[in-house]
């Protein structure tokens, strides 16, 4: 059958539920809290040239990194992934995120005339709790990739069918919780078969070359709205410099520059005159950096055009080789992924809302809020790892105003819910709230943030890799900012110590951490400023 608006339809719920039944089976069988309850994880399905075609609504940050994981499993097997291979990667220099984040591509073959075709890649990404490194969590304060833990390149985890079982036995020996990885590797590698029969599915239904046919028809789809709404953005050039707080090493400030410039129906974004890579962890892989700019605009275009890489065609990406945002290897990229990645949205939203002042929100809270905890559980006789992103202020939007106490751009997970938490860890949360007021005031009002406050019941070292903790998320149009973020220990339960936005440090049963979130930037001058 020929493409059609009807064909065209049908074909992009078909492949967005391959990748939406992928990450159901991945969230069922998995076995940390964090995939399980947080839905920290990503589905996807590509085309034979390794082009993302589709995915379903899960992390922003994994998904526009993704093709270029899938493109390093096919370049380090050329003509060599047959059917029954699954590849195994997290290296970030080659088109992972951070460690944490393991990815698993999985070529899908379909049968025409008794030959096996390839049809396609099916992937997932998951953030495991624990890969080794310096801290538990392995999101450490490091100063290279080599104390973040364990790296993995492009290796295959199954051959024709069979299970490198000595691959799984070697990364769970570097966890500090081997079970839980154990158990997410499992779920991973069931979620990739599922994609497999589903895609194997559609191709015997339609046959490969209309399978095919759809795929590419699907790519230029994309391409063709997105420059339809480039040619809305009024043509010009527009700049603009945020900073992220720290590097976790020195107090000195961090900026991120862009420059986009509007030509008719492409875009070119240049981050020239960024801040050359840190010592700190706060370097950004160039996949992250992408990833940025393919989910800002998936927003300027809207639900309309399927989330694929055709949106990006239009879009020329500058990324100056040894900056914050394209750092050489082995530069350490554990916040890099989740807290520079907020702050690259951030400036990419601030330039663009120069040229569409009505459509831009202001800026939301600009950071995850990365907590992570390792210890000994004493009444489990095991040990435990804990990590956790917290939500907090969205900018408020041109209409209305922003939404409290939720994640925004970078992330989409859920929370961990205070039942799972505490039945999980030797934790106890005493606090969980809105943060009222600290969103930005305005004639609309930025989202507030949270606080969440966690008790000790064991020994225990922490890590905080947190974001807005000195520079407030701007308002837009004459609103206030909003409210900075604090980190605060209560020692015993009372003795105050107000903690850096990055820092690691260890805790005792009776301490109290407080994890006090940014609120959201205000949207146009409040009535009683006039």
């Amino acid at each position: 059958m020929a493409v059609d608006p009807i064909s065209l339809e049908i074909f992009k719920s078909l492949f967005i539920s391959v990748s939406e039944e992928m990450g159901v089976a991945l969230q069922r069988t998995a076995y940390s809290p964090n995939i399980k309850e947080r839905r920290d994880f990503s589905c996807a399905i590509f085309d034979p040239e390794a082009q993302m075609v589709a995915q379903a609504a899960h992390v922003p940050v994994h998904l526009g990194a993704m093709p270029a994981s899938v493109r390093a499993a096919i370049d380090a097997f050329p003509n060599a992934l047959r059917p029954g291979d699954m590849v195994i990667l997290n290296d970030p220099y080659l088109g992972g995120t951070h460690l944490p984040d393991i990815t698993l591509v999985a070529p899908v073959y379909a049968e025409e005339n008794g030959a096996k075709r390839l049809a396609g890649f099916v992937a997932n990404r998951g953030h495991h709790a624990d890969v080794g490194g310096m801290t538990p969590g392995s999101l450490p304060l490091s100063t290279e990739l080599y104390q973040e833990g364990t790296i993995i390149p492009p290796i295959k985890l199954i051959r024709g069918g069979r299970l490198n079982k000595e691959v799984i036995q070697l990364i769970c020996r570097n966890s500090r919780t081997p079970e839980e990885r154990k158990g997410d590797l499992a779920a991973q590698i069931a979620s990739t078969r599922v994609g497999e029969r589903r895609l194997q599915e559609i191709i015997q239904r339609y046959g490969n070359d209309e399978t095919q046919e759809h795929m590419a028809a699907l790519l230029d789809y994309s391409e063709r709205l997105t420059r339809q709404a480039i040619t809305r953005i009024p043509d010009g050039v527009y700049k603009v410099v945020d900073y992220m707080d720290d590097d976790g090493l020195t107090d000195q400030p961090v900026p991120i520059r862009v420059c986009i410039t509007v030509a008719g129906d492409e875009i070119t974004v240049d981050f020239t005159g960024t801040s050359p890579q840190r010592p700190g962890c706060i370097n950004a892989p160039q996949a992250i950096t992408v990833s940025a700019c393919l989910y800002v605009i998936r927003c300027i275009v809207g639900e309309e055009a399927p989330a694929n890489q055709g949106c990006l065609r239009p879009i020329k990406i500058i990324t100056p080789r040894g900056s914050l945002v394209n750092p050489e290897p082995q530069r350490g990229v554990a916040g890099g992924n989740v807290e520079t990645s907020q702050r690259i949205t951030d400036v990419l939203f601030s330039a663009l809302a120069q040229a569409l002042p009505e459509l831009i929100p202001a800026a939301s809270q600009g950071t995850m809020n990365n907590l992570l905890v390792g210890g000994h559980d004493l009444n489990r006789n095991k040990p435990f790892v804990y990590y956790e992103t917290i939500g907090g202020g969205m900018g408020a939007r041109p209409t209305k105003d922003g939404i409290s106490g939720i994640h925004t751009h970078m992330t989409n997970t859920m929370n961990t819910p205070v039942e799972a938490f505490e039945f999980a860890f030797p934790m106890r949360l005493k606090r969980y709230a809105i943060r009222r007021g600290s969103g930005g005031r305005g004639k609309y009002r930025g989202g507030d943030g949270l606080v969440r406050d966690v008790e000790f019941l064991a020994p225990a070292r922490v890590t905080i890799l947190s974001e807005r903790r000195k520079f407030p998320p701007p308002g837009f149009h004459g609103g206030h900012h909003g409210e900075t973020g604090e980190n605060v220990l209560l020692r015993g339960g009372y003795e105050e110590v107000h903690l850096a936005g990055k820092e690691t440090l260890d805790v005792e049963p009776g301490d109290v951490l407080s994890i006090r979130t940014p609120g959201g930037g205000g949207w146009g001058a409040p009535e009683d400023d006039e």
